[in-house]
């Protein structure tokens, strides 16, 4: 525990004020010619937001929110780790770490992290949740190497320096990827898995499938290589180049990630229906503040195509969420977690799952660890 170091945050007021200003000089592209979001981010849209977050948003606020919460760094693998380690008061609590995804980061979390450690009933868990390497504030990595499997092994060793033998892990989005490698690589007193974005592939079979699961699975992958996964292309292969603008330009990062947050929630037509602007803003910090649009997105050129066909051979569970970005029927996941002990079709909520729904992903989080360590 010696090598655990608390962390503050305390954004000094210039960064703000500073913030403030390219909020209040940003030059404007002329409206869209189309009545929807097929070629991106409506300038109203984002307009509305920008206005928020200059006028109306307080991150004093988050701030103060994230440093009650309990915030840590810790060194491994020679690179800095930030983490929020919240324990619960029951003694009979589960470790459990949880992992986000791009673009998101330990800000989906917030309203979920109460849920998990004092629910009014079942079981109770110790969270632990970590800013994967080069987002929220942990550290950049300055050389290439840091892809899935090596975060993996660095939340093995968290768990363990922090003092926890017997542990589980759940995860979204990237965090589903790491979890999901965790589950292969079977670390030390890791007791099963969860995600809430089963990994899959279709097989020659599947292509000539007549299931209406599969055929639907088919035309939204099929979407979203088609439209949806501009981003990932870029970020997977230039992600320098995009990362200026992220880290420039706050409207550009702002209109980059306000995109996704409206493809891949479960909302009405606008992704202030699923979540406040407040939270969308308290995220967008978290790059902003850091400077971490670049070294977020390399993460999509180490890993992206590199993920790969191994098997979960430790016990694992998974919720499919309906708005789920590329949604992999239960057969597809199985072929890659052969002792799935948990599987639930959720009727409501997307990618950002324990954001969007904390109290329907809480409870599933619970259910699947329940069932598979025969607790709670």
């Amino acid at each position: 525990m010696s090598d655990i170091r608390p962390f503050t945050l305390s954004v000094p007021q210039a960064q703000i004020d500073d913030l403030r200003h390219r909020l209040d000089m940003v030059r404007w592209p002329e409206k869209e010619p189309v009545g929807d979001w097929s070629q991106g981010t409506p300038l109203a849209s984002l307009r509305e937001l920008v206005d928020y977050w200059r006028h109306q948003y307080d991150w004093r606020a988050c701030e103060a929110r994230l440093n009650a919460l309990g915030q840590y760094t810790t060194e491994i693998d020679g690179l800095d780790i930030h983490f929020l380690h919240v324990r619960s008061s029951r003694a009979d609590a589960v470790p459990l770490i949880l992992t986000h995804g791009w673009p998101g980061s330990v800000i989906e979390f917030l309203e979920v992290i109460p849920l998990l450690t004092e629910p009014a009933e079942g079981m109770a868990f110790h969270v632990v949740a970590p800013s994967l390497p080069g987002y929220g504030f942990s550290g950049k990595p300055a050389q290439t190497g840091w892809g899935v499997e090596r975060i993996g092994a660095a939340w093995g060793q968290l768990m363990a320096r922090l003092g926890y033998d017997r542990w589980v892990a759940q995860g979204g989005d990237w965090g589903a990827v790491v979890t999901t490698m965790i589950g292969r690589q079977a670390p030390a007193g890791c007791a099963g898995i969860h995600v809430n974005m089963p990994l899959g592939r279709p097989t020659p079979e599947d292509m000539a499938s007549k299931d209406p699961a599969v055929l639907s699975a088919l035309q939204r992958l099929g979407y979203y290589q088609e439209w949806d996964s501009g981003y990932s292309k870029q970020q997977g292969t230039r992600p320098q180049t995009i990362g200026y603008s992220l880290v420039d330009s706050p409207v550009g990062l702002a209109g980059w990630i306000l995109e996704k947050i409206h493809a891949w929630t479960d909302n009405q037509g606008s992704p202030f229906d699923a979540l406040t602007k407040q939270q969308i803003c308290d995220n967008l910090m978290l790059y902003w503040l850091s400077a971490t649009g670049a070294s977020a997105a390399r993460l999509y050129w180490e890993s992206f195509s590199k993920i790969g066909d191994g098997v979960v051979t430790l016990p694992a569970g998974a919720s499919a969420f309906p708005k789920e970005v590329i949604p992999a029927p239960r057969a597809w996941a199985e072929r890659g977690m052969p002792n799935l002990v948990y599987w639930n079709d959720l009727d409501r909520g997307g990618h950002f799952a324990a954001w969007e729904q904390p109290e329907l992903f809480a409870s599933e989080v619970r259910a699947c660890f329940a069932a598979m360590l025969g607790e709670g």
